[in-house]
């Protein structure tokens, strides 16, 4: 089966600069470098947004330096904490819509990745989160599903349009999230994957499969009572792996850093 690497919410800071005192650049090496010694064959590296923690040009130079040696073909997005000029700036090859957006699609085998810009702005109002999709995003992904021929869709979305029951971080998903939840749904064979809350949480919704991934660098808190979204852990960083197989999908969410070894076997001894 052919591979896709996912690896979301790297919160790239300026060199020296830590998140509960953890170097983004450092983790987020640590991840890239695991994904790709073990499975230098996949087809993409799927960026799931997020790339930056205040989207300032330091940052993205800073994120341009991790990413120089990686082989494997990366697809970047973004997420609230990202800035388009900035990116664009330092990542001038990047698709673009005609309506500016960092949208695109890539056929692999009989499947369809498709990864939208939930970025809501500009403007940026101050500790403003939440993220949108307007009619052109919609018409974008509308044409994308439409267009595959019959191919299995990878939709790729920031911010999630669905309710985890974390609900600082409920609060701050895809404003528009039921509107995006029915398209998909009109359209079926397909599996949405999503960033933003730094935990790795599966589901359904409106009938469709949901899968969330975790940050190579601070984690989320499963925290279902108190309407916060700055809870944060020194948890293990991770990847997600899809293999894409000929029915449909199928994810994993590899753990780094946990100095974990493998056995064969398991059997008790005295």
């Amino acid at each position: 089966m052919q591979k896709v690497l996912f690896v979301s919410d790297p919160h790239i800071c300026l060199p020296g600069q830590k998140i509960i005192g953890l170097d983004p650049s450092a983790r987020l090496t640590e991840v890239l470098v695991a994904a790709t010694t073990a499975h230098p064959d996949a087809a993409a590296l799927v960026l799931l947004g997020d790339l930056t923690h205040h989207g300032a040009p330091g940052e993205y130079a800073a994120l341009a330096r991790v990413l120089h040696k990686i082989r494997v073909p990366i697809i970047p997005m973004l997420g609230n904490h990202d800035r388009r000029d900035a990116f664009l700036d330092q990542f001038a090859s990047a698709p673009q819509t005609e309506s500016g957006h960092i949208q695109q699609w890539c056929d692999i085998g009989a499947h369809r990745i498709i990864t939208m810009d939930s970025l809501d702005g500009p403007p940026y109002p101050d500790q403003h989160h939440a993220g949108f999709l307007c009619a052109d995003r919609l018409a974008f992904l509308d044409h994308a599903l439409n267009t595959r021929a019959g191919r299995h869709a990878i939709v790729c979305i920031h911010h999630p349009p669905f309710n985890t029951g974390v609900i600082g971080m409920d609060r701050i998903k895809l404003r528009n999230g039921a509107q995006v939840l029915d398209l998909l749904a009109q359209h079926g064979n397909l599996h949405l994957v999503c960033g933003h809350l730094h935990q790795t949480i599966s589901g359904n919704a409106h009938g469709i499969p949901w899968t969330v991934f975790k940050s190579p660098c601070h984690q989320g808190v499963v925290e279902l009572v108190n309407p916060t979204s700055g809870l944060s852990t020194n948890e293990p960083g991770a990847y997600g792996l899809g293999l894409l197989a000929p029915d449909g999908v199928i994810i994993h969410s590899v753990d780094v850093g946990t100095g974990a070894q493998i056995f064969n076997g398991y059997s008790a001894k005295h």
